[in-house]
């Protein structure tokens, strides 16, 4: 029997790999919307931190996210994903 390779991906907040079924994906659209990714297959540019609002704080404070996804991000982004996180995302 093959085992199956489990994708890890790194935590923007915590810079940890972690297996990425347990981190939540944050995504930028073609058209530049950032949003909360819950199935992982949304289509866009993905950037990953774990399920905790203190890694998003800390990928806030660093700016990872919006290295990783090339863009600026609004301050009501954040708090958009902030409750997101809060309500289950």
């Amino acid at each position: 029997m093959r085992i199956k390779k489990i994708p890890n991906r790194l935590c923007l907040g915590c810079q940890q790999m972690k297996p990425k079924r347990e981190l939540v994906r944050v995504v930028k659209s073609k058209e530049g919307d950032v949003s909360l990714d819950k199935t992982g297959k949304k289509p866009g540019r993905g950037a990953y931190i774990c399920p905790h609002l203190d890694c998003l704080a800390k990928a806030r404070k660093t700016k990872r996210i919006e290295k990783s996804l090339g863009i600026r991000i609004d301050e009501h982004i954040f708090d958009q994903l902030e409750e997101e996180l809060k309500n289950g995302g």
